[in-house]
């Protein structure tokens, strides 16, 4: 999308940050209030309804740019936006507040989202993820899903009688708030992608640094702003969770999807540096979880200055 004078980027770019804010505002305080209505932990909330909502800019970004215009789009994009969902919104949100990991995301949760990237990084590295690799990214994404809700279902068959009495009851503004937050954070990413993209492009840039890059930062934003606001709020399980199972959804689903519907071409500078880069991240984040029980200013600083680097070495 080529957009129109320097004032009318400035102006998607305030309302797109803008929105970003208030959708970050009604998704945290809506699932929060849900997860407790429904006898959830933050963390599992964090890990399905959030992150699931805030993959959606990948999944519309990766599906229209892999038919229309390059799977490199939509390769990029899954790609860098773990890198950026790692480097980038946990280490912004562990600066912001030390973020506590739970013992169900780190013993359930985080296996998922190592096998993730092993498999995109296994099964791209003949050059091609096809029809075959996408159902086996699917299938992993079933039984990720499944072990999810058999562990819904220990939770809620735990709840003693005396505990439910003191449970909130769930009220439809707060699934409302739910589903207008997930508006306003895509709505918000979209606005402040489409002006960098269309420059990057004008510039003569290639379709996999742009996706890696203003589409991996751009689709992004919305587990950014909702990882933020909820350390800012002190719901620092729903930071981990959002990021974890972003990834997780990032790579099964959506490229699972992309690859069912046209197989996905990988390069050999992909394979040579990306795929690396996104394995040392997350193994990186992992050594931090399981260092302790919570990610420190430290680590956070830490993954910010090597999402910097990244950035860096990606410049042609």
């Amino acid at each position: 999308m080529l957009l129109g004078s320097p004032l009318t980027e400035l102006l998607l770019l305030a309302g797109g940050a803008a929105l970003l804010y208030v959708g970050a505002e009604l998704l945290v305080q809506g699932a929060s209030d849900l997860a407790l209505a429904v006898g959830l932990k933050a963390s599992t909330v964090g890990v399905t309804v959030v992150a699931f909502a805030t993959t959606a800019p990948e999944l519309f970004v990766s599906v229209v740019g892999a038919v229309t215009v390059s799977t490199d789009i939509g390769l990029g994009a899954i790609v860098g936006s773990n890198i950026a969902n790692i480097g980038l919104v946990l280490g912004v949100a562990a600066l912001i507040r030390p973020l506590d990991i739970s013992d169900t995301v780190l013993k359930q949760h985080v296996p998922f989202m190592i096998l993730a990237a092993l498999l995109l990084v296994g099964l791209g590295w003949n050059g091609v993820i096809g029809l075959v690799e996408g159902l086996v990214l699917l299938g992993t994404l079933v039984a990720f899903t499944i072990a999810i809700m058999r562990r819904v279902r220990r939770t809620q068959s735990g709840i003693t009688d005396a505990q439910r009495e003191t449970m909130p009851e769930a009220r439809p503004r707060d699934a409302g708030a739910v589903v207008g937050g997930i508006a306003a954070l895509v709505l918000g990413s979209r606005w402040l992608v489409n002006g960098g993209e269309s420059l990057l492009a004008a510039a003569g840039f290639s379709d996999i640094f742009i996706g890696l890059t203003v589409l991996a930062l751009g689709t992004s934003l919305p587990e950014l702003a909702a990882s933020v606001v909820a350390a800012v709020r002190g719901e620092t399980d729903f930071s981990i969770g959002n990021v974890v199972g972003s990834n997780i959804y990032n790579i099964l689903g959506v490229i699972g999807i992309v690859a069912v519907i046209t197989p996905i071409r990988v390069s050999p500078g992909v394979r040579g540096f990306e795929f690396p880069a996104l394995v040392a991240f997350t193994f990186v984040l992992v050594a931090m979880m399981y260092r302790g029980d919570r990610l420190s200013r430290l680590d956070g600083g830490v993954l910010v200055v090597g999402y910097g680097l990244f950035i860096v070495l990606l410049l042609p």
